[in-house]
């Protein structure tokens, strides 16, 4: 079994956020100044955790947002970024750089509801759900990679330091400063191998939730409600879960949501929700 620890937050405020203008992959606007506040902010709440691997959207509202995450990390200052078209926002087409209103009125013309209506030349749910499952499956098999090697490394270290009479031991520390351990049904403790940070989209990522709570059962907090689940997250929300995988490719992987679109961070700065 392999467990690793996925942090997942949306960039922060832009201009076109605040007006409730859709943005899409077609707008690329940077952060505002509340936004670039936001983001620091986020970064404050997670510089304690020990960041393996950052992945953020190719659009400049993510990468500024992973910047100033980053900028703040008491471990992570100088890990190198991995832009990933995959995690970019929902395409909108005609709707972009247009007021949400339009959308929804062009929604209610087509007898359809917002989020499920397509405007023309954008990407219907089943084409962003198709690309965050691809990336989650390449998270995967990278994470199962790595530890992988790891483990033969440490092997053969292993062995050298029995040689020497000595011992060898390593762990991952969570945002705490300890051990991330949890307890298996069989009373082994297990370590997290990683912890991953992802920097996305409103859109994106609440598709992906549904992705990890319809496909992947994912079990969530008992006191999440049905409308939190099916909210956009605020600006620089910040979702974590525990992932755990097995040893063959066909077993699906078992993810506990810790906590979802936790905004605690921002104190009285604004939070948009489009």
């Amino acid at each position: 079994m392999v467990m690793f620890g996925l942090t997942v937050v949306r960039h922060g405020e832009t201009r076109y956020n605040k007006e409730k203008i859709l943005q899409g992959q077609g707008i690329d606007e940077p952060l505002s100044q509340t936004g670039l506040q936001q983001a620091s902010a986020a970064g404050v709440f997670l510089s304690n955790v020990r960041f393996t691997h950052v992945f953020s959207s190719d659009l400049l509202r993510a990468k500024q947002t992973a910047a100033s995450i980053l900028r703040e990390s008491q471990f992570s200052k100088e890990i190198a970024v991995e832009y990933d078209a995959r995690l970019r926002e929902r395409k909108y087409g005609v709707a972009e750089g247009r007021p949400l209103s339009d959308l929804r009125t062009m929604a209610k013309a087509a007898g359809e509801q917002c989020p499920s209506f397509t405007p023309p030349g954008g990407e219907t749910l089943e084409e962003v759900k198709a690309r965050s499952k691809n990336f989650f499956a390449d998270l995967c098999s990278l994470i199962v990679k790595e530890a992988s090697q790891e483990k033969a490394t440490e092997r053969r270290a292993g062995n050298d330091t029995e040689r020497s009479g000595g011992s060898s031991s390593t762990f991952l520390t969570n945002h705490c400063g300890s051990p991330e351990c949890h307890s298996s049904s069989t009373g082994a403790t297990e370590e997290q191998v990683a912890n991953i940070l992802v920097v996305s989209h409103g859109a994106y990522m609440r598709n992906w939730l549904s992705y990890f709570v319809s496909d992947l059962e994912c079990v969530l907090p008992a006191s999440l409600t049905k409308t939190e689940l099916s909210s956009v997250s605020p600006n620089t929300g910040i979702s974590q879960f525990i992932v755990k995988l097995g040893n063959r490719d066909n077993i699906k992987p078992k993810i506990q949501c810790i906590c979802l679109n936790r905004d605690d961070h921002l104190g009285d700065m604004a939070a948009e929700n489009i």
